[in-house]
């Protein structure tokens, strides 16, 4: 059984991988349009920098692949890819995930939401049947840092009106995990996109959501009965 901080009144979550599962469309978008102009990036290219605003992905793959762009081009791309993903994005959950946030919800737990996503696209992504169970919700258009900069988490917490010591972060990619942790917030990570090896700095890492779920005492850390 996983130990946690005591005192917790609130379960922040990732949405991409965490709840939605959404990455393989990110993968495919990125990999077709990126490949118009030679770049062929890999799986690792594009899950390892969940939750990092688009814009900063351009930047960095073009670079990477030593051919940067000019502002100009590098919005060009990403709209390519916005558009792209739209059009093929089918609505798929990560394997109980609505059951998990249900049941968090249901022991009183203040529910939060921070993805790199837009908040346009959240909301076209995510249900209304499930937003509605968040008390806070951060999206990629609400801040000026991406992950792996702490800005989405602090947020978070500031909009919560608590401390780091009271929150805890369900991540499964590198860059949020390094952002919950710069935001000096306990997090626990998921496989469902990448293996536990790229996973570093998890306080714990789990091989899915009913791993997680049942390793994990939810149903009494924020002190209820």
């Amino acid at each position: 059984m996983t130990r946690l901080r005591l005192g917790v009144h609130a379960i922040i979550l990732d949405m991409d991988g965490v709840i939605t599962n959404t990455m393989p469309d990110h993968f495919r978008s990125w990999k077709i349009i990126l490949n118009r102009i030679g770049i062929p990036v890999t799986h690792y290219d594009v899950y390892c920098r969940e939750g990092q605003r688009g814009i900063h992905s351009v930047r960095e793959l073009t670079a990477q692949y030593g051919k940067p762009l000019g502002d100009r081009q590098t919005h060009r791309i990403l709209k390519e890819k916005e558009v792209y993903f739209k059009r093929i994005v089918r609505l798929r959950f990560i394997p109980g995930a609505r059951t998990f946030l249900k049941q968090l919800y249901k022991n009183n737990f203040r529910l939060a939401l921070v993805t790199g996503t837009s908040r346009h696209e959240m909301c076209r992504i995510l249900p209304a049947s499930l937003r509605r169970l968040f008390t806070v919700i951060v999206t990629g258009s609400d801040v000026h840092h991406g992950k792996p900069h702490p800005e989405p988490y602090l947020l978070s917490l500031k909009k919560l009106g608590l401390k780091a010591r009271e929150a805890v972060v369900i991540e499964n990619a590198p860059f949020g995990i390094q952002s919950a942790k710069r935001a000096g917030l306990q997090c626990l990570a998921l496989e469902t996109s990448l293996p536990r090896k790229y996973l570093k700095g998890a306080d714990a890492v789990f091989g899915s959501v009913k791993e997680l779920s049942d390793s994990v005492r939810f149903n009494n850390l924020n002190g209820k009965k």
